[in-house]
């Protein structure tokens, strides 16, 4: 093998590199510079293998091909965070909790260290006042979905994880959309349900790397209203919603990089509305929501999403009467409740967040409060089990 020693290659014409046929075996004390940019600017049809530098995670990443798409050769459970004081600085999976209502409808996003205790902080503000919408977040950006605004919206708007700031109008769903249950893997995210003309068995999905508006995915196999949905990074889970109010049990599964239909995964252990789930790559936790028309529960609920079969029982929430609440989570760390209603009246509000620690069963713990009380809100991350 002959050697060539050189800085820097180019072709005789032009500013292009050369192509490097066959083996090729770089060595060098110094360094190789691959092509860089942002999330924004991945190409979209390029070779398995394709290698970059992402400017927005500050991580190489490589290409495994058009069902995959882009992934980090090396993911820290926690990224470097931008911002933050207390318990959010440093490192750890980021969630984000978007609007929400106090009295009124808000454009709050707030944001927690999912790795640590503490209380939420300030991080931006959505691109419009949104209640009742969906969340969804791959491991650079987070995604607000519909909701109501106050009039019901298509609207997705995007925000980056490791820098606090406004979110922007992005794209639109297939169809407007509120009270949806969500989930997503590093390339798409999946909701289903509805309350506009009324409750719906659409499932849809967007890409969550393009500027491309939503497209069908396919049916649940019944009409829902405030289902909850969470996944490993092949398989989504929706489980219950209603009508009938009060909700159904029903849990159902899809495989997120096909589009279809429902297929039957077992039932929770309440039937049950305005409910919450988050999850690792293994386990998803189901928590909270309304079993009857005015009477909440604090059971929290675990599946294991490789398999099918009903939900077991995990342990209870810290307060007794929780709904429309946030959730979220890291690979080890579920965010239970963020806000939701812990009294009497069906309208009720709180700030507390709860969390618990997924690979366990038992009762959950105070985490901390958002920055305002209300409910009707919606959370993502940038380490949950899809990614």
């Amino acid at each position: 093998m002959s050697e060539i020693n050189s800085s820097n290659f180019k072709k005789e014409h032009g500013d292009l590199a050369p192509d490097l046929v066959g083996v090729t075996e770089l060595t060098s004390p110094y360094f190789f510079v691959p092509p860089s940019g942002n999330t924004a600017e991945r190409p979209e049809d390029c070779e398995p293998g394709t290698l970059r530098f992402n400017t927005d995670i500050g991580s190489l990443e490589v290409f495994r091909g058009k069902n995959i798409g882009w992934e980090q050769i090396q993911r820290r459970d926690g990224q470097y965070l931008g911002g933050g004081t207390g318990s959010n600085t440093g490192t750890g999976t980021r969630m984000c909790i978007v609007g929400g209502y106090t009295g009124a409808v808000v454009n709050t996003i707030d944001y927690i260290t999912i790795s640590t205790f503490g209380n939420a902080e300030d991080f931006g503000d959505l691109a419009s006042i949104t209640y009742s919408g969906g969340a969804v977040g791959n491991s650079t950006r987070g995604f607000k979905l519909g909701g109501y605004s106050p009039g019901i919206s298509n609207a997705v708007h995007v925000f980056t994880f490791a820098s606090k700031g406004d979110a922007v109008d992005d794209v639109n769903l297939a169809a407007v959309t509120a009270y949806p249950g969500e989930f997503s893997n590093e390339v798409r995210g999946v909701l289903a349900g509805n309350s506009h003309p009324g409750a719906t068995n659409v499932i849809q999905f967007i890409t969550l790397s393009t500027t491309s508006d939503g497209q069908d995915f396919g049916d649940l196999s019944y009409a829902a209203l405030a289902p909850a949905g969470c996944a490993s990074s092949t398989r989504g889970i929706f489980c219950g919603g209603q009508p009938p109010a009060g909700g159904v049990n029903t849990i159902e599964f899809v495989t997120i990089m096909t589009t279809g239909n429902t297929i039957d995964f077992g039932d929770m252990g309440e039937s049950k509305e305005q409910h919450m789930a988050c999850s690792n790559s293994t386990r998803g936790i189901i928590s909270g929501g309304l079993n009857a028309p005015s009477t909440g529960s604090n059971v929290i609920n675990y599946i294991t999403i490789a398999t099918t079969g009903n939900a077991q029982d995990f342990g209870d929430m810290t307060y007794t009467n929780n709904r429309d609440g946030a959730s979220g989570s890291s690979k080890t760390r579920g965010i239970v409740g963020a806000g939701g209603d812990p009294g009497a009246s069906p309208y009720a509000k709180t700030g507390t967040i709860n969390s618990v620690e997924i690979a366990t069963t038992g009762n959950a713990e105070d985490f901390g409060d958002l920055t305002s009380t209300r409910n009707h809100m919606a959370g993502c991350s940038n380490g949950h089990g899809g990614l």
